[in-house]
């Protein structure tokens, strides 16, 4: 049975807040926020690898976006527009650290254009999170974010539930384990 401390809802909003500016950076790319809300040693793995520190953080996830805009380009050959979305989000607060899975996918575009000129909206990628978090003078912040694509080998999410993977995770950190 799950527990929840009388401190959960708070840290649970605390966190869901910081996963949605965490989007809106990158969707707006303000990557100085984005980089910030990792810690000052956090670590982000995404498709293209590993960076450590917020610096790299910020020029990958920079780096990433400017890829990304060549990739994906509207009917007329511009940059597409791309908005990720989070869904249902699993939690676990034990005191001033976290663990996080939840499901993302991202929409854009680049679809054809319709009759009133607007164009059509695709879904197109989507994944997990799996994150660990921390409080860092009394805010939350990233540790550790992995995010888990399924469409690219080697980086889908696997056959296990992922809330039973974090909390395999959580009780391996709270342990002593690594």
């Amino acid at each position: 049975m799950t527990r929840y401390a009388a401190t959960y809802a708070r840290d649970r909003a605390e966190i869901e807040d910081l996963m949605a500016r965490y989007l809106m950076a990158m969707d707006y790319n303000d990557f100085d926020s984005y980089a910030d809300m990792f810690t000052e040693g956090g670590t982000l793995e995404f498709a293209r690898g590993a960076v450590t520190g917020r610096e790299n953080i910020r020029a990958a996830a920079q780096g990433f976006k400017e890829a990304v805009a060549g990739i994906y380009k509207d009917v007329d050959g511009n940059p597409a527009i791309l908005r990720h979305v989070l869904c249902q989000s699993v939690i676990r607060v034990e005191g001033d650290k976290a663990w996080h899975t939840g499901f993302w996918f991202e929409c854009a575009n680049d679809g054809p254009r319709e009759a009133s000129g607007r164009f059509t909206p695709t879904l197109g990628t989507f994944g997990i999170y799996e994150d660990e978090l921390v409080r860092v003078d009394g805010e939350w912040k990233f540790a550790y974010r992995d995010i888990r694509n399924e469409f690219l080998d080697g980086r889908d999410s696997g056959k296990v539930n992922p809330v039973l993977a974090m909390d395999a995770k959580a009780e391996t950190a709270l342990s002593g384990g690594s």
